[in-house]
């Protein structure tokens, strides 16, 4: 590396480093030490043999299959922030010096392929989550790990507080922060690619078809048509895309009719760890969790779509008058911070349902829910049944409705509440570990700020190569929140996505400061 390159390289990292406070110093160690004792804690309690898959298996296999399932699952998150944020930047700007990122473009960039990958990442994200969930988390929360108060086993273990740190932290937060600024550096290998080809293998399999269905239930109710780079479907592929959707609704029905039978008759998880909670509220907490998860998934594409909007014109209803200041105070500073809240508050949710929705039926004692076999009955105690109910009804459906919708999400009062919620968590510092081993992960791995290859968004303005137009996002899942950060953008973490137009407004404005500052 010359010595302009090493210069401009220190720059741009300058330009992202964050002012170190006594207090942000302390939620980082904090955090850390939080992290490696949630770490202890949870590998202690899979040799106990205390979890689904260590007492069917064996402890070591239990450890392993998590730890390859935080390793993947931190791909799928770092994968997706830079996927949803190259499509306006011109392909050849690095195409010879990260062939292998120019391969993911080209297969997510074709046609709708970017709205298929986030549809199969959606469901691989959930599917994950609840491998992890069956790997780490307690069948019963009274059994001795280390010899640890029940207080401290009731708050990390039954509660989930060591499964959720651990998750956010390792497996998305991490991989999160790294990717919005080096998208470029990020994909440019195999397992990133081998990640892209499954998510499109999952959304071609048809599982989560129904949520198309959806998708065009909402065109119609909102009255905006779905944006297409592809022709109309026609002859074959029109039936083989309307065959899979009805597939897809025969197994979320199938699914949803093996879980709220279980839940009514006591045969899960719930009553083995909570039996004095009635089956009735099983039920209920059953559709909160996914209410909330729900809530907080379509908020995000709400809150992304009206940051482009001026001030003026996101609301005049009193709460999302109050969403919108807490939301956007100064330049938007709490908008990142509602993300990371978020993140937290979704996988507590998210282990919640699978708990909820893992079956606690022994095959084989005449008890098969609606008579299957003992294997089917083995694989459905695992309860990914859940993961498909919750992608398409707590997690799609919510955020096609928010694209067609947003501001319903700005004028409902627990849109605000669960902003709040989200804003302390943040403030808490319980996931601040994750700016630290970001920022370890990039000296290991020598991934560089995207900017280092293909400029600011306003240096492609000024030498011709602008990026592209936003599009729009209705009925998009790469609408709204999922638009992501402007490549090579100094404030990615920092501000709401500005427009096209608005970074053109700033290259002009800092070409005539320059023109007077030289005169």
């Amino acid at each position: 590396m010359t010595e302009v390159d090493t210069t401009k390289q220190s720059s741009h990292d300058d330009a992202h480093d964050i002012k170190l406070t006594p207090f942000l110093a302390f939620k980082y160690v904090a955090s850390i030490v939080l992290l490696c004792f949630s770490i202890v804690i949870v590998v202690a309690l899979i040799f106990t043999g205390n979890t689904r898959v260590s007492k069917a298996t064996n402890p070591w296999v239990a450890l392993i299959v998590m730890t390859l399932a935080v390793v993947w699952l931190s791909m799928i998150e770092g994968q997706q922030a830079s996927l949803v944020g190259l499509p306006p930047v011109d392909p050849d700007l690095y195409k010879d010096t990260h062939p292998i990122t120019y391969k993911n473009a080209a297969l997510a960039f074709k046609g709708d392929n970017l709205d298929r990958y986030l549809m199969g990442r959606q469901f691989m994200v959930l599917l994950v989550v609840f491998v992890i969930n069956q790997c780490g988390s307690p069948l019963d929360p009274t059994v001795d790990v280390l010899g640890l108060p029940d207080g401290v086993k009731l708050v990390f273990l039954d509660v989930g507080l060591g499964m959720i740190i651990f998750t956010c932290i390792l497996g998305q937060l991490t991989t999160q922060v790294n990717a919005s600024h080096c998208m470029i550096d990020f994909i440019n290998n195999y397992f990133a690619l081998f990640t892209l080809y499954t998510a499109m293998a999952v959304e071609f399999s048809g599982v989560m078809h129904s949520s198309y269905l959806i998708q065009n239930i909402l065109s119609v109710a909102s009255g905006k048509p779905i944006q297409s780079n592809e022709e109309p479907k026609s002859g074959f592929t029109f039936i083989f895309f309307w065959g899979r959707v009805l597939m897809s609704l025969a197994i979320l029905g199938f699914c949803l009719a093996v879980t709220l039978s279980a839940l009514f008759n006591g045969q899960t998880q719930m009553a083995v760890k909570y039996p004095n909670v009635p089956n009735g509220v099983s039920v209920f907490l059953f559709f909160f969790f996914m209410a909330i998860v729900g809530m907080l998934e379509g908020m995000q594409i709400a809150f992304f779509a009206v940051a482009k909007l001026p001030a003026e014109e996101r609301g005049n209803s009193f709460f999302a008058k109050k969403t919108c200041d807490l939301l956007f105070k100064g330049n938007g500073e709490n908008l990142p911070g509602f993300m990371i809240g978020r993140q937290l508050t979704v996988v507590f949710s998210f282990f919640l349902v699978a708990s909820i929705t893992g079956l606690n039926i022994t095959p084989g004692e005449g008890e098969n829910i609606f008579g299957v076999s003992d294997g089917a009955q083995a694989f459905l105690n695992y309860g990914f049944q859940g993961a498909v109910i919750t992608t398409i009804l707590a997690s799609i459906t919510w955020q096609l409705a928010a694209s067609a919708f947003p501001m319903a999400f700005l004028n409902n009062p627990v849109t605000y509440i669960l902003l709040c919620i989200a804003l302390f968590l943040e403030w808490t510092g319980l996931s601040a570990g994750a700016w630290v081993l970001a920022r370890l992960m990039k000296k290991a791995t020598k991934i560089q700020y995207d900017e280092v290859y293909v400029g600011t968004p306003e240096e492609r303005i000024a030498n011709g190569r602008a990026d592209k137009e936003f599009g729009d996002d209705v009925g998009h899942l790469a609408g709204g929140g999922f638009v992501g950060h402007a490549c090579g953008s100094h404030d990615a973490l920092d501000g709401p996505i500005r427009s096209k137009d608005a970074l053109e407004a700033k290259v002009v404005a800092t070409s005539s400061k320059d023109a007077l500052d030289q005169a």
